[in-house]
């Protein structure tokens, strides 16, 4: 490496420094300079071309305590953005997001793509995106489907099959002309509590449903994938043998009987809200439903307690919105079948993000690059 590429990486760490302390929070120079280890010469050396790209904003001067007064440097609320789009079974999703998280628009649309093709879905996906996207830069598309994806191809999804195999990145791409990065659900979703900021811990297993069961599995703070990409397929660990044939071609998967569909039709409702307010009213068939999903899903979410050991199961999507009358029967057959379970103190807490985790966490999936990445910002 020569003297310049050395000195290019330094400064690209020294960027992603700062960046990183500025999601954190916002803050003068001499704050950043006292949270980061830099000195204020090198803080000013860096953050120059961001306020001259509109990345970074100074805020007027204040003065706090004895000394100089202070010019507080945040992100711009003009910068750039980014963009989370999801394709699930039932429903299509958009959001945009600045840099430090705040999230400026999003939309969700019900509708069964089931039977949806490829150019049909793109083309309703890129409209939501383009209605949604205000005129700033736009560093990329994070895209979320329900299925596994390697190395950027969709190559399993039970309730999609139409998608398997086809170019959806490609396809959004050349119909917004933007960087497109595609993802499972589940994953993104778990990453939606991890940045910007820390929801849940280092630790912990995110899990949520629709028609099938994703589950997002965070270790020491970073997603959990496997080697193929194959991780947290929660949906199809069999918890019954001969049991319930499922989409998958196996039996007894969980998603057979705690998936949102098996809930509806055993509830006799055809939608979330519908059986929420069921379940308010005391509905005698709703909750023995979502009692029954309860109880496999909490079978199936021990196995994964037995083998990842995190102290803590998040609850996302329908399954936040059930949380209530749900996580009793979930939770008792953990403290029944994970080992040591009494002495693991494992928590079941609701996710606080409700039905747009996943395309927060695939917005996030571009924020978090580009920080991390810094010259993204000034291509």
């Amino acid at each position: 490496m020569t003297t310049v590429d050395h000195l290019r990486q330094v400064r690209l760490g020294n960027l992603r420094t700062v960046l990183l302390a500025l999601v954190d929070k916002p803050g003068s120079r001499a704050d950043l300079a006292a949270r980061t280890g830099l000195t204020k010469a090198t803080l000013s050396n860096l953050t120059e071309p961001l306020l001259a790209n509109g990345i970074l904003i100074e805020d007027a001067a204040t003065l706090a305590g004895m000394g100089r007064p202070s010019k507080p440097l945040r992100f711009h609320p003009g910068g750039p953005v980014a963009v989370g789009a999801e394709i699930n079974v039932s429903h299509l999703a958009v959001e945009t997001i600045g840099l430090d998280g705040e999230t400026i628009c999003r939309r969700l649309v019900p509708t069964d793509i089931r039977n949806s093709g490829l150019n049909e879905v793109l083309d309703r996906l890129a409209t939501l995106v383009r209605e949604i996207t205000p005129p700033r830069p736009v560093l990329g598309v994070g895209l979320a489907v329900p299925g596994v994806v390697h190395d950027g191809v969709l190559v399993r999804a039970p309730n999609l099959p139409k998608l398997v195999g086809e170019p959806l990145a490609d396809g959004l791409a050349r119909r917004l002309d933007l960087d497109v990065e595609l993802d499972n659900e589940a994953n993104l979703a778990a990453l939606a509590h991890l940045w910007p900021r820390h929801l849940a811990g280092e630790d912990f297993v995110h899990v949520s449903a629709d028609v099938g069961i994703g589950a997002g599995v965070v270790l020491g703070g970073e997603v959990y994938r496997g080697a193929s990409g194959f991780a947290g397929e929660l949906g199809h660990v069999v918890i019954e043998r001969n049991g319930v044939r499922c989409t998958c071609g196996s039996r007894g998967c969980v998603e057979r009987y705690a998936g949102l569909d098996v809930i509806l039709k055993e509830a006799g409702r055809r939608r979330l809200d519908s059986l929420a307010k069921a379940l308010g009213a005391g509905d005698p068939k709703a909750l023995r439903a979502v009692q029954a999903a309860g109880e496999a899903l909490g079978v199936g979410l021990a196995t994964l307690m037995n083998l990842f050991d995190v102290p803590t199961v998040v609850l996302g999507g329908s399954y936040a919105v059930l949380h209530e009358h749900l996580s009793a029967a979930v939770q008792s057959e953990m403290d029944t079948r994970v080992l040591a379970g009494g002495e693991r103190h494992t928590r079941l807490v609701a996710s606080p993000l409700g039905e747009f985790a996943v395309v927060r966490g695939a917005a996030g999936l571009i924020t978090r690059r580009a920080v991390q990445q810094p010259e993204r910002l000034f291509a």
